[in-house]
């Protein structure tokens, strides 16, 4: 099993973007709470957004602007601190307001401005403070590794470390970089999207182009985790092209090596929230195989994943497979058990639905480590899918316990 990745890697910076980061006087601790995306000469941009019917304001926000810019966007402005959700009519009116200013000090409309908040529900949203803290934010602008380590570090929460990825291909004698930024540790459940996750790219690509790579690097990535079970009602995932590299996405070849790099560095920002997990001390590569379709499988990876009794079991190290089965038999999917196979680590210990002799202190060892291998066998056909998830502990609890106080 490959490790999983778990601090920011080298930074690659695609052309077109400065970030910056500030103190607003949102967060109680006094850390930054503000951050900035220019894309200085306009971007292209593509999102995804959460599916809990409870939206927060910058989600209502954001999509109609996209929709009224026609996909073009000049800034990201980010709050930490504050989720602006329940706050009424309030909510969106500051979220408008923050906008506008911005949208006034870029020279454009408010549509080109995308918001984003993160934080506790139901408090009043600091719309003033914010829009003063505006030019301060503005002035603090740089395209450099600075920039994007303020900005990742001003949107964490509950978040231990700051979660970055990026990578450089060649396409032809051009070079594209993909720069992504994520915050999420905890509320995580994938459905399309699950947290907050920007990402920055120089390849010249229409809306449309990105919104199908966007979606397929997801798919594969970020919808394929959960810590929690739970959906956040602020979860956006953000695509910004500014096409500084002159290679287009029309050209098919181009598209894939993109669409390939894309799925790399949202697999990497997926591997970096499960593991900064709220509480988390083991993370499980679940994998469900045998599927009758990919569908089927993730249902099943779900209920697995989000089985209270598993996830203590994963806690304790406890191989106690027999859980693992009983979520298979809730799931919904019409599984005969007396064709599930399970493996904890190298060791099977479920065979055909019923328990199989096997070394119980290896497989503790296993369930034991940072991350362990799980694998469900369905014996329904071909399909398969792998799944991020981790235990549930006392730290978890806590964390959520105190969270509001």
């Amino acid at each position: 099993m490959s490790s999983l990745r778990r601090s920011p890697e080298k930074i690659r910076l695609p052309q077109g973007f400065a970030f910056s980061a500030i103190a607003a006087g949102i967060k109680v601790s006094g850390r930054p709470d503000l951050a900035l995306v220019e894309a200085t000469g306009g971007a292209s941009a593509a999102a995804l957004f959460t599916q809990n019917r409870v939206v927060a304001a910058p989600v209502t926000v954001g999509r109609e602007a996209l929709r009224s810019s026609g996909g073009r966007v000049r800034a990201v402005v980010v709050n930490s601190g504050n989720a602006n959700c329940a706050t009424g009519r309030q909510g969106i009116q500051g979220c408008e307001e923050v906008c506008g200013v911005a949208g006034d000090m870029l020279g454009v409309d408010a549509t080109e401005v995308f918001p984003s908040s993160t934080g506790i529900i139901g408090v009043k949203f600091p719309a003033a403070k914010i829009c003063d803290k505006l030019p301060e934010l503005f002035a603090a602008r740089s395209a450099g590794e600075r920039g994007i380590l303020a900005f990742a570090k001003a949107i964490m929460t509950t978040d231990t470390r700051p979660k970055i990825a990026s990578v450089k291909l060649r396409v032809g004698k051009s070079e594209v970089a993909i720069l992504g930024i994520a915050k999420g540790a905890g509320m995580i459940h994938p459905q399309m999207a699950t947290m907050l996750v920007y990402l920055f790219t120089d390849v010249s690509a229409s809306s449309r182009e990105l919104q199908l790579v966007l979606r397929a690097a997801c798919d594969q990535s970020l919808n394929c985790m959960s810590i929690d079970g739970d959906t956040s009602t602020n979860d956006t995932v953000l695509l910004l092209a500014s096409g500084l590299s002159g290679v287009r996405l029309a050209n098919v070849q181009a598209r894939k090596k993109f669409s390939d790099a894309l799925s790399g560095v949202c697999q990497s920002l997926a591997e970096q929230i499960v593991t900064d997990g709220e509480g988390v001390q083991h993370v499980i590569r679940l994998s469900v195989e045998q599927a009758g379709s990919r569908e089927e499988a993730l249902v099943v990876a779900r209920t697995i994943a989000h089985s209270m009794l598993v996830k203590t079991a994963w806690a304790g190290a406890d191989p106690n497979w027999g859980r693992i089965l009983a979520a298979v038999g809730r799931c919904g999917v019409d599984v005969d058990p007396s064709r599930v196979q399970i493996f904890i680590g190298k060791q099977k210990v479920c065979r055909n639905g019923v328990g199989c002799a096997f070394d119980e202190r290896q497989a503790h060892r296993a369930l034991a480590q940072p991350e362990c291998d799980v694998r469900v066998q369905l014996g329904r056909g071909r399909a398969a899918v792998q799944f991020l998830t981790t235990d549930l502990t006392a730290e978890y609890v806590r964390i959520n316990a105190d969270y509001s106080t």
